[in-house]
């Protein structure tokens, strides 16, 4: 770093580096909707081979540790009062909770996308201007927009 950082390198600096803070917000949302997504979709898992299914019905075997896999093991119990209630209900529920966190990571997804965009616009302008106050390209490409964003007049 042989260039001094003008108020515009800054400016871009501590543009990027927002930036930098909003996709970390991002990927925790991105993270909070694949947990949600493994949580209905454990819901499902009735815990057996399907081709065990078979000896499910038959009795032989038990349902599995899944909501979904108890309420079909209270299935065997004939004549269980509600039981297809019960069953409609925890699948709905099952299905607009995998729907939501599915929407709510397509929609990170989405943002991110946007966000790398405008990223990449922002890095250009940024070393274009570090390069232009005597920067090497290779430098400015390495620099920490953290530090540039609060860096003084050189």
């Amino acid at each position: 770093m042989t260039g001094g950082v003008s108020g515009a390198a800054r400016e871009f600096a501590a543009r990027l580096s927002a930036l930098f803070e909003r996709d970390v917000e991002i990927v925790e949302r991105l993270n909070d909707a694949q947990r949600r997504l493994l949580g209905a979709n454990d819901r499902l898992w009735s815990g057996l081979n399907p081709d065990a299914f078979g000896l499910l019905y038959d009795g032989a075997a038990p349902g599995g540790e899944s909501q979904i896999a108890e309420l079909i093991g209270d299935a065997r119990g004939v004549g269980t009062p509600g039981l297809e209630a019960r069953l409609r209900r925890a699948s709905q529920e099952t299905h607009w909770a995998i729907r939501s966190a599915f929407s709510g990571y397509q929609y990170a997804c989405e943002e991110r996308r946007q966000l790398a965009f405008e990223v990449g616009e922002l890095s250009v302008q940024l070393t274009t201007e570090l390069v232009a106050a005597g920067w090497s390209e290779a430098d400015a490409r390495g620099a920490d927009v953290h530090e540039l964003a609060v860096a003084g007049p050189r």
